[in-house]
């Protein structure tokens, strides 16, 4: 059985190949041979490509498209703050209060919620802030809340009044 021959970890050829030579430090290297790493390049020869680089791979962008900005100052790529438009208030107050109506109070509530959208996007127009979604989340949730918060009182109502319309004095139904 033949034992594997694997390379030596310093880069030295296997001297039982034919045709390797053995490793020398300091020794010229062969013609042809690649050169050692961090030996001077010979005389005459190609630049060889340095290490690559550390870090993370060039970003990648839109073909056509140039991956960052124009280039800061010393190089450094441009960064361009955008500030964003604050978020109404009302807005999200409209929302949290239709949609607890719902959840807590059966939808009698829903009304305030709904005014409060109705506010809400008034003051958006009048102020370009964000938040016109939340506010008309507000108010066709709130007013589907009001609607069948009604509907269930006036179903509520109709039968209680309705059960005392068919009682009797003696007690009987």
């Amino acid at each position: 059985m033949t034992l594997p021959s694997y390379p030596d970890p310093t880069g030295a050829p296997d001297p039982s190949l034919p045709g390797a030579t053995p490793f020398e430090p300091g020794a010229p290297p062969q013609p042809g041979a690649p050169p050692q790493p961090g030996a001077p390049p010979q005389p005459g020869a190609p630049p060889q490509p340095g290490p690559a680089p550390l870090g993370y791979p060039p970003p990648m962008g839109y073909p056509g498209q140039p991956a960052w900005g124009p280039p800061g100052p010393q190089g450094y790529p441009a960064y361009v703050y955008v500030p964003t438009r604050p978020t109404n208030g009302m807005a999200i107050a409209a929302m949290v209060v239709s949609i607890a109506s719902l959840l807590v109070c059966y939808g009698l509530p829903g009304v305030v919620g709904a005014m409060l959208g109705h506010t809400a996007r008034r003051q958006i127009k009048e102020r370009g802030e964000d938040g016109d979604g939340m506010a008309l989340a507000g108010i066709i949730v709130g007013w589907i809340g009001f609607g069948i918060s009604m509907i269930a009182i006036i179903f509520f109502c109709v039968l209680i009044f309705g059960s005392w319309s068919s009682y009797d004095e003696s007690g009987d139904f």
